[in-house]
């Protein structure tokens, strides 16, 4: 079983990654935002209580987002393994995920940053907004806001991991071809 932790800032690519390497590993790729989707759009038990903290404008605790990522990783009990994506964005998280994994007898395999600039980020998510249809793509303030939550909240992860020898970074500038290959260079040595 590999499990990995694919994490960037916003714009870094993970998603469009996340597609070559579900299907190359034979990997369930589970992304925070589209459980958070699934789950309200359903209105499901979990997704109508996320609702009521969004509509408050406040996050959700991670206790809930770590249920819903237990439920969606509990619908898949005979795979290879997953490609977390958005998630652990904290410490907290972190030591969630672990402790949920090791019930299971599992772990993470690895985690795997995709480190761009700033400045080359900012341009590709205003790029993207302009067909994405997503406010916080068409907004440079927006952009630059997320980046200091990630640099804040999301960082850290990097010692957390790196204190496990789990942790690798892979530049996320050039083709998505050229990514892709580095990202698969770290995983086939794992």
């Amino acid at each position: 079983m590999i499990n990995i932790v694919l994490f960037g800032k916003p714009g870094a690519g993970k998603g469009t990654q996340a597609e070559f390497l579900k299907e190359k590993y034979n990997l369930i790729h589970i992304s925070t935002g589209d459980v958070f989707r699934y789950n309200i759009k359903n209105e499901t038990v979990l997704g109508k209580e996320a609702k009521t903290y969004i509509d408050r404008g406040d996050l959700v605790p991670d206790s809930l987002t770590i249920k819903m990522l237990q439920d969606e990783v509990e619908k898949n009990p005979e795979v290879n393994g997953f490609l977390f994506d958005g998630f652990p964005r904290t410490i907290a998280q972190a030591e969630a995920l672990d402790a949920f994994l090791n019930s299971k007898n599992w772990e993470v395999t690895a985690t795997i940053a995709l480190e761009a600039d700033d400045e080359i980020l900012v341009q590709r998510l205003l790029e993207r907004g302009k067909t994405s249809g997503r406010p916080d793509d068409q907004d440079e303030e927006k952009i630059r806001n997320r980046y200091q939550e990630y640099n804040e909240k999301t960082a850290p992860l990097i010692e957390y991991y790196s204190a496990q020898q789990k942790f690798h970074a892979v530049n996320g500038i050039g083709s998505i071809a050229e990514i892709t290959e580095r990202l698969s260079d770290v995983i086939e040595k794992l």
